[in-house]
């Protein structure tokens, strides 16, 4: 058997920092997506060293250390407070703080799936219905699967946006749960949640508010439309303060309304001869430095904080916006409320002016700007929605719109006309060698040659594509279950020793 040399600890921080170089910058507002940068240095160092003074602590156990239970006491509290959650009552809202938006939304449908089972007898193993538009977060998909669900994704138009009456026609009593987000990472868009909410009460489903993204943002957010606790027929609200309450990875806040639902999602046992649990989350063990670097980022911010840093997010969202609409050829798509939007070709203009949004991403990164290219999406209705360019917009932009829009204007000036990614030769590829549409699905061997063929494992040493466009449209024209088989052995190799 034999290792590496043991390194000193300069020596291991110093090969970290050199891992760190291939990095996508986190700071100064270089990359549109995964990080939210308010812009304020005291903030990152207060996270730090709020962070190093809980690292040795589990929040398995709040009785062993109840430091943990305080913070997610003041945290649960806050967030309550800025989403108009009643703090008495029978009604009252309470929750968790969990490892981030993903486990939010398990726990949620979690929840309302073990209350649903409840009900009735009938029901005790039976499969309900997760009813959500198909603009909702992919971790609801990952929960239907999780917890046996039909997954049920209503028809949006091809701007992102989803009728009351698409979802109020899907309401049955084998709904467990209904989601609707605030607002839909994809488009930007607040669903119609009054709508929604109000009919699911009528029924007594349980309406589940995908605040995840906008949580923190939309509280101080102006002009948008009710969309939190105010509304009675929201019974849940999820909202991560690890996206604009601008913590560290991975911190979110679950609430419900009343505890019975609350306690739906716990898990605890004394059916095995080690130490009793008690678990309000999937998690056991829990690093306790998030949570405590939330708690001291809220402390210090406190609502006019967020309400001061709201303000700078609205104005490069505007900013930014406005920079894309004096360009040729890009649009935004639809009517985006919060910190995102989706950059579109404006089909207004002929083929020859159009900018294709991920030639556009691409040529953004050649730029320093990294913007998430979002493949084109075939609903089960037919309409699809196109495939676009997502910007989440953060504070710290706001201090560089005017360069961020000079760089959109070079880089769609370079790739107008340029028509969409054509993966014409690996899908002829598939097709002979037996995958893809009405074929088999690939294995990691054969899906590795597929991905080869649209860039993957170049001579930069790492097995993500250079340009992304290409991939996209592969992604885009394959059966479901092929593009993931795919996207899954692409991440797999991105890791893989």
């Amino acid at each position: 058997m034999t290792s590496e040399p043991r390194l000193d600890p300069a020596r291991v921080l110093d090969r970290l920092r050199e891992l760190r170089e291939h990095d996508a910058p986190t700071h100064g507002g270089r990359i549109l997506a995964y990080v939210y940068d308010p812009g304020r240095p005291e903030i990152d160092e207060l996270a730090h060293r709020a962070a190093e003074i809980a690292r040795p602590l589990n929040g398995l156990d709040p009785t062993a250390f109840p430091s943990i239970a305080a913070m997610e006491r003041d945290l649960v509290a806050f967030v309550r407070s800025a989403v108009h959650g009643p703090r008495f009552g029978p009604g009252r809202v309470v929750g968790s703080v969990t490892s981030g938006g993903t486990e939010s939304c398990l726990l949620a449908v979690k929840s309302a799936r073990d209350r649903w089972r409840a009900a009735s007898p009938d029901r005790a193993l039976a499969r309900p219905r997760l009813l959500a538009p198909a603009t909702a977060h992919a971790a609801f998909q990952k929960a239907a699967r999780a917890f046996d669900l039909d997954w049920d994704p209503v028809p949006c138009a091809a701007d992102g946006s989803v009728s009351a009456e698409s979802m109020l026609s899907r309401l049955d009593d084998d709904v467990a749960l209904v989601v609707v987000s605030a607002p839909a990472y994809p488009s930007g868009a607040v669903d119609p949640i009054r709508e929604v909410s109000d009919a699911a009460r009528a029924r007594g489903i349980d309406c589940h508010v995908d605040a995840c993204f906008g949580g923190l943002a939309l509280p101080w957010w102006p002009g948008v439309p009710v969309w939190d606790f105010r509304l009675p027929g929201v019974t849940s609200l999820s909202a991560d303060l690890h996206k604009f309450g601008f913590a560290p990875k991975g911190v979110s806040v679950l609430l419900h309304r009343g505890r019975a639902r609350h306690r739906s999602q716990f898990f605890a046992t004394t059916r095995w001869p080690g130490y009793p649990v008690v678990n309000p989350t999937l998690l056991g063990s829990r690093s306790a430095s998030p949570l405590a670097a939330a708690w001291a980022i809220v402390q210090h911010l406190g609502a006019d904080g967020y309400a001061e840093l709201t303000a700078r997010t609205v104005a490069a969202t505007r900013g930014i916006a406005a920079a894309a609409a004096a360009i040729e050829g890009i649009a935004v798509m639809g009517s985006p409320v919060g910190p995102a939007i989706a950059l579109v070709a404006d089909v207004s203009v002929p083929e020859a002016e159009r900018v294709d949004p991920h030639h556009l991403a691409d040529a953004m990164a050649e730029e320093g700007f990294r913007i998430q290219h979002q493949p084109g999406y075939v609903q089960a209705d037919g309409v699809r929605i196109p495939h676009s360019a997502h910007l989440t917009i953060t504070p710290v932009l706001d201090a560089v719109v005017p360069e961020f829009g000079a760089a959109l204007r070079r880089a769609a000036e370079r790739v107008r006309g340029r028509a969409p990614a054509n993966p014409a030769a690996a899908l002829a590829a598939m097709r002979l060698l037996g995958y893809g549409p009405g074929g088999r699905v690939p294995g990691p061997a054969a899906a590795w040659r597929i991905l080869r063929l649209a860039g993957a494992g170049g001579g930069s040493g790492s097995a993500v594509p250079s340009r992304l466009a290409p991939l996209m449209a592969l992604v885009e024209r394959l059966p479901a279950p092929v593009a993931e088989a795919l996207l899954s052995e692409l991440i797999a190799r991105v890791s893989e020793p």
